[in-house]
């Protein structure tokens, strides 16, 4: 057997090795997530000082590119603040609708209240090679139109959303900037 001579080569190894550790790393990189929630005193703010993300404009490409991503992952992790505390939770749903990358929940659970209050996001994906880090705004459509195309992408939903509910929601990704990265290859960045 060769010698491992550097951490991108462990690591590799050690995730062919090892595949219940994908689970973990990916684990650990949500908790990473959850800093990148917490405001920095460098960050521009607004009147009422809460911090900005950095403005990009709309690229249905780019878009496309994450949402794939994340369908290969199956389960990513949304991290949302509460009080200052971070907080993140599993999510599946992952589609496009008039060129935006939406996602879905429900408007009585938490992380719907905590994405009115502060729609800043982060959302992280392992794929067991590549992992992506989404910094965005998730911010809420209330069309008929966007709930129903996002139930019939994921049937599954159906038994316990409607799109005329007064629970189901959906919310699209605003001034995204993600980052692909493994431990091989150098970081992509793409915006939209």
């Amino acid at each position: 057997m060769q010698p491992v001579t550097d951490v991108r080569s462990a690591s590799k190894l050690y995730l062919q090795k090892q595949p219940e550790m994908k689970k973990i790393l990916t684990f650990a990189l949500a908790a990473a997530i959850l800093a990148g929630c917490a405001p920095k005193q460098s960050e521009t703010t607004t009147e009422n000082q809460t911090p900005m993300i950095e403005q990009t404009t709309p690229n249905p490409e780019n878009a496309a590119i994450a949402q794939q991503f994340l369908k290969k992952c199956g389960t990513y992790y949304l991290a949302t603040t509460e009080g200052g505390q971070p907080r993140v939770r599993p999510f599946g749903t992952a589609e496009i609708f008039e060129g935006k990358f939406y996602i879905q929940t429900g408007k009585v659970k938490n992380v719907y209240k905590q994405l009115v209050a502060d729609p800043r996001a982060e959302i992280c994906g392992f794929d067991g090679n590549e992992w992506i880090r989404i910094q965005c705004e998730l911010i809420p459509d209330e069309r008929i139109e966007a709930k129903q195309d996002m139930l019939d992408k994921n049937p599954s939903l159906q038994g316990m959303y409607k799109a005329d509910d007064d629970n189901t929601i959906v919310l699209y990704c605003r001034n995204a900037t993600a980052t692909i990265s493994s431990f091989t290859a150098p970081a992509k960045v793409i915006k939209f």
